[in-house]
């Protein structure tokens, strides 16, 4: 078993960067992490809804790290017009992202019904843009639904769409289920998904009672956790990386009152790579990490790496501890794995 890999140009295809000094702090994580591409959630207060905010967004990350490429993204919501979308996608704004209403982090003004977006759907297929959607539905006692199933009864919506607009080139975030795996892979060329590092390592018994392990949508159960290892074990084209690292002041994860729950995400961008790799090589797919934090993405987005020079070593190692927290200028942030082992680090990062 070697031990150095080497992979080319990552890239992380769903990713939070926060805003103001939390975002100065974070931004300089991507590259810490091995990474070379950030598409970055338009999730602010409040949300990016147009093409100067996206810029003007762009332009502050890129003030904290010039290197890093920022392929930027807006908030869907009813000011949207096919308009906007054809003036953002010749800016070189990316996708749309989608949020149900009030099922995640700032997803407040989050969409009830796909159907009045329709139009807004065919100038995106005509543009070459890409739908990113948040695949949960808000829960509901009345129909059964919660945590555990909203992905699944989310799916049917995943399904119209593409059936509607073949050509518009969809992507099912942070996948968690294997009813989404399979659905994803049934579905045509346009359709892709990203998995994150964490959902590959949780299951419900990680995060139940353990807030810094809570994230929307939740991991859910070990067959679940295992039809995410295969997709990625297969080496399946359309299924790559996506981190959703969610970072949170850590007395928002760590406290919950009875009218206010923690906050939903985990944070991995500053270990990103050294983690994707350690557990790839925990269940036998070391082999599909180039494809899966690099290769089958950029080819989705039609992002090619910028130059050999982006290549990443990494070596194996033992007994690496994960920082219990990262600190500067008064932030601070508590990374997933805080206090446990990792057993690859990059040791070869040119610019």
């Amino acid at each position: 078993m070697s031990d150095t890999i080497s992979v080319a140009s990552p890239a992380d295809f769903h990713v939070h960067l926060r805003q103001g000094e939390f975002a100065g702090f974070l931004a300089k994580h991507v590259k810490k992490g091995g990474f070379r591409l950030a598409y970055v959630m338009p999730n602010l207060k409040p949300p990016v809804m147009n093409t100067e905010e996206a810029l003007l967004y762009k332009a502050q990350l890129q003030a904290v790290d010039p290197t890093v490429e920022y392929l930027m993204t807006l908030y869907l919501s009813p000011g949207l017009t096919p308009d906007e979308i054809r003036k953002a996608r010749h800016a070189g704004i990316v996708g749309v992202k989608s949020y149900p209403r009030g099922v995640t982090t700032n997803s407040e003004g989050g969409i009830e019904s796909y159907e009045a977006y329709y139009p807004l759907f065919a100038a995106m297929e005509k543009e070459g843009m890409v739908l990113n959607l948040h695949g949960e539905v808000p829960s509901d006692p009345a129909s059964n639904t919660c945590v555990i199933n909203a992905e699944v009864a989310f799916l049917p919506h995943l399904q119209k769409l593409h059936a509607r607009f073949p050509r518009l080139r969809i992507v099912l975030e942070h996948a968690t289920t294997r009813a989404a795996v399979e659905l994803v892979k049934s579905l045509g060329d346009t359709v892709a998904c990203t998995i994150t590092a964490h959902h590959l390592a949780l299951i419900v018994d990680d995060w139940a009672g353990q807030s810094f392990n809570f994230c929307k949508p939740v991991a859910k159960y070990p067959d679940d956790r295992q039809a995410l290892r295969d997709a990625v074990r297969e080496g399946h084209p359309r299924f790559f990386l996506g981190s959703d690292s969610a970072p949170h002041p850590p007395h928002t994860k760590s406290t919950a009152t009875p009218t206010h729950a923690c906050a939903a995400g985990v944070y991995t961008s500053a270990i990103l790579l050294p983690l994707v790799a350690h557990l790839l090589d925990s269940f036998g797919a070391l082999d599909r990490l180039e494809g899966f934090v690099s290769t089958n993405g950029r080819a989705f987005y039609g992002v090619p790496a910028r130059a050999d020079k982006d290549r990443i070593t990494l070596k194996r190692v033992q007994g690496r501890l994960v920082p219990e927290s990262w600190e500067e200028g008064g932030q601070s942030v508590v990374p997933f794995w805080a206090g446990k082992e990792l057993n690859w680090e990059i040791v070869h990062d040119e610019q």
